[in-house]
């Protein structure tokens, strides 16, 4: 096969664990997804596509995911730290057994991240960041339970925001939306890139290029990248069902370049200084699109 992995006989029990023979089980699967393979398409691995037990676990993961962005939606306001949003995460999530996902990843020092204004992602909350009326904040949250892992993230406008403002945090989350209509089992990854890119662009925006969404579910971060501009790495991978992953478009009211504050290495700001806005969702493809996992 293609990724290496085993290859039963047709008799054989499947190499999914699901106790049926192979033939009656993956095989046709297999098979399908090694043409596509040939064709020059870049397939994931089949360990990376998620089985129905793991789509379960992951909206259990969810569940306590969008709950805890919920808290935020009804609870923030202008006057409120970051650092008091990221206390909310930490004990919504753990308080729901869960464990945010954010917490000490690769050194992360919080629960959560609060980009505010111009900082496109990776914002630390800390206790000198008080949100102000006009503000616009994206809340991004990540949580793990029971080994697996949900994502997604919010915009809020604190109090009466510019219209400029407004616009950038609709024109992104409508961004997301086309992205998702254009999420089809057999398509690719340049189909949904393609359709965020149009809707950013034609809005007069720019699509941020060094960061995106991945895939996740039984880890953090998983393969593929997921690019929101046709140039992107990756955008001939396959869409199949069973995958899951983020899409995340960063989104620049001026140019798409960027910089990473060298203080700390996380917090990335738009480099013209123009204000960046992000939607994130989570999602699983399936026979017939999408199901949304996590939002």
């Amino acid at each position: 096969m293609y990724d290496n992995g085993p290859t039963p006989g047709r008799n054989d029990a499947c190499w999914c664990g699901s106790g049926k023979k192979y033939k009656k089980c993956h095989e046709a699967f297999d098979e399908k997804l090694q043409r596509f393979w040939d064709k020059g398409l870049n397939v994931l691995p089949r360990s990376l596509y998620k089985s129905p037990e793991d789509i379960e676990g992951i909206k259990r993961s969810a569940a306590i995911n969008i709950g805890a962005l919920d808290y935020v939606g009804e609870n923030i306001h202008a006057g409120v730290t970051t650092e008091e949003i990221d206390q909310w995460i930490y004990e919504y999530t753990t308080q729901h057994g869960g464990i945010p996902a954010d917490l000490n990843y690769e050194g992360y020092p919080k629960s959560v991240c609060t980009s505010i204004n111009d900082v496109v992602c990776h914002g630390i909350p800390c206790k000198d960041d008080v949100l102000r009326e006009g503000d616009i904040v994206n809340v991004d949250c990540s949580t793990i339970l029971d080994g697996y892992y949900s994502d997604s993230s919010r915009m809020f406008c604190i109090g009466e925001v510019s219209e400029e403002r407004k616009k950038l945090v609709e024109v992104t989350r409508e961004s997301v939306q086309r992205g998702l209509a254009a999420v089809k089992p057999w398509g690719t990854l340049c189909d949904m890139a393609a359709a965020v890119q149009e809707c950013v662009e034609e809005n007069g925006f720019s699509v941020v290029r060094e960061f995106g969404g991945h895939g996740i579910g039984l880890d953090f971060h998983e393969d593929p990248f997921v690019g929101f501009t046709v140039e992107s790495p990756d955008v001939d991978t396959l869409l199949v069902p069973g995958m899951c992953f983020t899409i995340e478009p960063m989104v620049n009211a001026g140019a798409p370049d960027i910089f990473i504050d060298e203080k700390n290495g996380w917090i990335v700001h738009t480099k013209d200084g123009s204000d960046s806005a992000q939607w994130e969702v989570q999602l699983v493809v399936t026979e017939d699109g999408y199901e949304l996992l996590s939002w």
